[in-house]
């Protein structure tokens, strides 16, 4: 009898019983953009009303220089999305550094995203030092939750969100903050990263992967 290993009979079952599906994932940092625009490919909104901004500009501090994805208009709650990606479940994971803000200083994420009315978001807001996680539905964000956790300004942080089925992970740093159940928006959606007000935020390194 020849013996299969574990991890051969893991890849072989995977393939035979779910050959539909589809784990991709991609990094971007930005460097390939050009400069003073916004970032080929993406699609950047908002939900309720203002005027935001969304440039790709040079950073001397970028985690991986030399360009960033920058915020700096206002508006209830501006996003930046890839229309082009759809997970149902998986990973997303951005640096971002929080520049200016009077009413908020936030940088966050958005996942399972349908349009600028229905989404999940996780947001890190370094004025009230906690991480909230958020969904957006008709336009409206209702809160599920959120935790007092240190939030650095002027320095960068790296926020992350695993999700699957009803499941929600959200870390900032390294330590997670939030562990919990919800089921408001199920299905696949579109990824990207998120700021609230008159948030001045940058961004580096955004990490999606999953399946469709």
């Amino acid at each position: 009898m020849k013996w299969v290993s574990l991890k051969s009979f893991t890849a072989i079952l995977v393939f035979t019983f779910f050959p539909l599906f589809s784990v991709y994932g991609e990094h971007v940092d930005f460097d390939k953009e050009q400069p003073n625009m916004a970032p080929n490919e993406w699609r950047c909104g908002i939900t309720g009303k203002g005027n935001p901004k969304w440039m790709v500009i040079p950073e001397n501090t970028a985690p991986s220089s030399p360009n960033v994805l920058r915020q700096s208009g206002r508006g209830t709650f501006p996003w930046c999305v890839i229309p082009g990606v759809s997970l149902s479940e998986g990973v997303v994971e951005v640096k971002f550094k929080t520049l200016s803000g009077n009413v908020d200083r936030a940088g966050g994420l958005v996942w399972r995203f349908k349009d600028g009315n229905q989404y999940y978001v996780a947001r890190a807001n370094a004025l009230e030092n906690n991480v909230s996680l958020y969904y957006v539905e008709k336009g409206i964000r209702k809160t599920i939750t959120y935790v007092d956790a240190p939030v650095p300004q002027n320095e960068w942080n790296t926020l992350r969100v695993e999700f699957a089925a009803d499941e929600i992970t959200v870390s900032l740093n390294g330590k997670k903050y939030i562990d919990l159940k919800d089921a408001n928006i199920s299905g696949a959606g579109t990824v990207g990263v998120w700021t609230k007000a008159d948030s001045e935020t940058v961004f580096d390194d955004f990490i999606y992967e999953g399946t469709r």
